[in-house]
């Protein structure tokens, strides 16, 4: 690096970057700082590369851990940093280029060499190395021991406090990066991290002030979806078309050096759209997850996630003073917007999830808007496309789904809401059909694919209590989601006796077995007749409750009555099945009177009729079916190692090596 052109492969012997981690000790006030942030660099175009790159990092890293015990030049070089970002909130006003120019070369050369040292040594190590100063070997300044608490302060002071402009995108990206960083100690470790030195900084101490303003940062961040500045935008213009180009911010920092890693196996997958147009948006979003799954401190609550519990609308002027230190307030109707815009990646799923199961405000209002299709659409088409999305991106979406359901109103406004020509709907064309229609056809395909397929029962369950929780409001169904319930009771009707046969016959052989283990049929007929019970109890409250407004349901269940009739005399589904028995024979007999070879039509018009003569009385009455979505005891267990596994995956953050991450499977992701 330097004023000179750098290649990826000649970075291992760059002049600059061997005397930053050779034996000499560089002074804070040396010129040498202004020539190694005044560097070249073309940026890395594919997988090679990105290796390279990282190699490349390592073997300088290698030599600085050798030396920088005697010569200090971290700390050096992070004193240098710090030196620069205390001028520039006014670089940024006055358009001093050059000036945020080296200030962004200066972190993104700290990014890579703590990158590396994070992943090959512990934090007490790493710690150690800030401590380091230019004296006798080894020894210690006073001065340095909380130099990791200040970077880490500034770091945060120039997300919140820099302004968003062209010139200082790539700086705020880099600091938002290196934050990531720092915290991925987690990567490399199997078992959940409670209690880690950066835990301590950002919990406490001269961090903690800034957690609401940090959090509402990353949170506009997201929902501005800025872009990266195209190149040319910035300071200088490129001197040539090959070689090195004088790199300012205009000669590819946008589109190059905070893209030069990539988290996961390099160039393994393509970059998704959102990524590439705007890495702030997707990196700040990543980094706002890992600080709201942060373990709480022993004696202290995470304070990141109660600034996301509590924050408040800038429209709410009701809205009373909050008891918590960190909470602030954000506009809605923005977070609603990029909230609908973006449900097509993991991490704005999860986000969304957090939103409506930690704060109350933010529910509430997404409860009452009047559009509430905009949300629920793109949630629907990830439960749809289930074969083409990971197992926690379908989880986060169907939990969503149940959350919202738990509301009443929602509820009865689905049905209300009517859409025309649903493309992404392959099964059957459907030119017209409320979303409450359409919510349960998708539940309902996911229920089919999970029995075929993955087999899950926690799926299984959360989709059937988000259908019981909509059932005592479904309203005019359409005839093919009518069709849709029916046909799955139908499936599970088959697959009941198929189990019940093998059961049978399992216990015929097991009288002259020779002792060998047998399947247990007993707890696979268990399962399917409380999946079976749950049906038959959203059709009885359907029926019991919104029997006049659903003739196509009706319609469905004549059709296809002979599935019933096995469950009339069931001990497990007698009681439940009286109203259904009740309304077959009921409509089957008015049918019957009109005549034979009645059209579709007229059977409807009698179905009609004959929900308003018969008398609710007769319909025994069941406790509404209420589900609630309860998290998990030790929710960390599943949501820190999704956090880290979205950010393994990221296109916009740094490049691991698959042999040192711990914390999860390469697969699992």
């Amino acid at each position: 690096m330097g004023a000179n052109g750098s290649s990826i492969s000649e970075l291992p012997e760059n002049e600059y970057l061997k005397k930053l981690s050779g034996p000499e000790a560089i002074s804070e006030n040396d010129p040498f700082w202004n020539q190694l942030l005044s560097f070249s660099f073309n940026t890395p175009t594919n997988s090679a590369e990105l290796k390279l790159l990282e190699e490349a990092a390592i073997s300088v890293c290698k030599s600085l851990v050798g030396n920088n015990p005697r010569t200090g030049n971290l700390a050096a070089l992070i004193k240098v940093f710090l030196s620069r970002t205390k001028e520039l909130k006014i670089s940024a006003e006055c358009q001093n280029h050059l000036f945020i120019w080296q200030a962004h070369n200066a972190l993104f050369i700290i990014c890579c060499l703590l990158k590396v040292l994070v992943c090959q040594m512990s934090e007490e190590e790493l710690q150690l190395h800030f401590t380091y100063e230019e004296k006798t070997p080894g020894s210690y300044g006073s001065e340095s021991e909380d130099l990791m608490e200040e970077l880490l302060c500034c770091l945060i002071q120039l997300i919140v406090e820099i302004p968003l402009l062209d010139i200082t995108y790539s700086i705020s990206l880099e600091a938002v990066t290196t934050l990531v960083v720092f915290l991925s100690c987690q990567l490399f470790h199997k078992e959940i991290l409670r209690e880690s030195i950066a835990h301590k900084y950002l919990m406490h101490g001269r961090c903690l002030p800034y957690t609401s303003r940090l959090v509402k940062t990353l949170l506009y961040n997201f929902i501005r979806q800025e872009r990266s500045p195209p190149p040319g935008a910035h300071v200088f213009q490129p001197e040539s078309d090959g070689g090195g180009l004088l790199y300012g911010i205009a000669s590819g920092v946008a589109t190059g050096l905070w893209t030069v890693f990539t988290l996961g196996a390099a160039g393994s997958k393509r970059i998704p759209p959102q990524e590439e147009s705007s890495p702030l948006a997707n990196q700040s979003l990543l980094l706002l997850l890992i600080l709201a799954n942060l373990t709480d401190a022993p004696d202290t609550p995470n304070p990141y996630r109660q600034a996301i519990m509590s924050f408040k609308n800038t429209q709410d002027s009701t809205a009373l003073p909050s008891p918590n230190p960190h909470a602030f307030q954000i506009n809605f109707n923005s977070l609603y917007t990029s909230l609908c815009e973006q449900q097509n990646s993991d991490q704005a799923t999860l986000l969304l999830y957090t939103l409506l199961h930690q704060n109350t405000n933010v529910r509430t209002y997404m409860l009452a808007r009047t559009d509430m299709e905009n949300l629920v659409l793109p949630i629907l088409e990830i439960l749809y496309h289930v074969e083409e999305r990971n197992s926690h991106h379908v989880y986060m979406a169907l939990i969503i789904l149940l959350i919202l359901t738990e509301d009443d109103g929602f509820n009865r406004s689905i049905h209300e809401v009517i859409l025309k020509n649903i493309t992404w709907y392959s099964e059957r064309v459907l030119t017209e059909i409320s979303l409450g229609s359409l919510l349960i056809l998708v539940v309902i395909r996911t229920i089919q694919y999970n029995m075929t397929r993955t087999r899950d029962k926690y799926l299984h369950t959360n989709c059937l209590a988000a259908l019981a929780n909509m059932s005592a409001q479904f309203r005019s169904l359409h005839q093919y989601a009518a069709q849709r319930i029916i046909s799955l009771f139908s499936l599970l009707s088959k697959k009941h006796n198929k189990v019940l046969e093998q059961a049978t016959q399992s216990l015929r052989s097991s009288l002259s077995s020779d002792g060998s283990p047998l399947p247990d049929y007993a707890q696979d007929l268990n399962v399917i007749e409380e999946v079976i019970r749950m049906m038959l109890e959203i059709i009885n409250s359907c029926l019991t409750n919104s029997l006049h407004h659903n003739p196509n349901l009706v319609y469905a269940l004549l059709y296809k009555r002979d599935l019933f009739e096995q469950f009339r005399t069931h001990p497990s589904f007698q009681d439940v099945m009286q109203n259904i028995d009740l309304v077959i024979s009921f409509f089957s007999s008015r049918i019957e009177q009109a005549g034979a070879e009645l059209s579709v039509e007229r059977v409807l018009e009698i179905i009609k009729q004959g929900a308003v003569a018969l008398p609710r009385d007769r319909l025994r009455k069941f406790p509404e079916l209420k589900f609630k979505y309860v998290e998990e005891e030790q929710p960390e267990e599943f949501f820190i190692p999704y956090v880290w596994s979205l950010v393994y995956n990221s296109a916009v953050a740094l490049y691991w090596n698959p042999q040192d991450v711990q914390l999860f499977t390469m697969d699992s992701g």
